[in-house]
């Protein structure tokens, strides 16, 4: 007798399949006064060093540390982008004024200052993309430390387990075609026969693949 595929067991939302709380994150905002690093701290739901950073007035906020960033430096990095030149790299962009950090938060993302007119500038983003900000902005120069953490290679099984449970990921995961036939569509002895695509009106425990696909192959006069 069969059971249940993974993509059943998942949707029926048990304990298993969702991500532990990781405690609250810590809140990063811009000042528009001058503050100085007083500590680099690791926050449970960031991948990214966040700078610990006292004001002038007295009052400690949060800031997403970028690369070369030590105790002792000021918090100087955070600028608006009128005051940025074209071709420079920064991170931790506002979406309009005043909003906080919201774009290329992540370890060694950066977008590009592309160009400037009177009130706006165009930023180009990891993707290639570009997007129209306002000049009021902020943003932070540099790129976000902590670049090269996924690089590290997994030394023991166990540590990525235990990685992959925080994230809410199934690990090890084993591939359809490599199950038996009462376990998954693709597998069984004659799984190179079985298409991928299914209706998107099948039900749960057959609609794995591409259901509901509108086309499949490759597109005529692509590579």
């Amino acid at each position: 007798m069969g059971k249940r595929i993974r993509a059943q067991r998942v949707g029926k939302g048990s304990n298993a399949y969702r991500v532990p709380p990781r405690g609250r994150m810590l809140f990063v905002t811009y000042k528009n006064i001058d503050g100085d690093v007083v500590d680099i701290v690791d926050d449970p739901g960031r991948n990214a060093p966040l700078a610990k950073v006292k004001y002038s007035d007295g009052t400690i906020s949060y800031l997403i540390a970028p690369n070369g960033v030590k105790v002792g430096d000021k918090s100087d990095f955070v600028v608006s982008l009128s005051k940025i030149p074209v071709g420079a790299e920064i991170f931790g962009i506002e979406i309009y004024p005043h909003s906080g950090p919201k774009m290329c938060n992540t370890p060694g993302s950066f977008a590009m200052l592309v160009s400037k007119t009177k009130d706006n500038c165009v930023v180009q983003l990891p993707s290639k993309k570009t997007k129209e900000v306002n000049l009021q902005c902020r943003a932070s120069l540099g790129r976000p430390a902590g670049d090269g953490l996924r690089e590290k290679p997994w030394m023991k099984a166990g540590k990525r387990f235990y990685a992959m449970r925080r994230r809410g990921k199934i690990y090890p995961r084993t591939s359809g075609v490599a199950m038996n036939a009462v376990c998954h569509p693709f597998g069984g002895p004659t799984k190179p026969g079985t298409p991928k695509t299914v209706s998107r009106h099948a039900p749960p425990g057959a609609k794995v693949g591409a259901w509901g696909a509108r086309r499949t192959g490759r597109r005529r006069g692509k590579t």
